[in-house]
């Protein structure tokens, strides 16, 4: 589970170019 140790600003970058965002909410118009 631990495979990032990333604080929540480094997040605050990453996450918007994540593709998936596993701590995100699950977007139904994705397609």
């Amino acid at each position: 589970m631990a495979r990032f140790d990333l604080t929540d600003f480094e997040w605050g970058l990453i996450q918007p170019l994540l593709p998936n965002k596993p701590r995100g909410v699950a977007r139904v118009d994705d397609r």
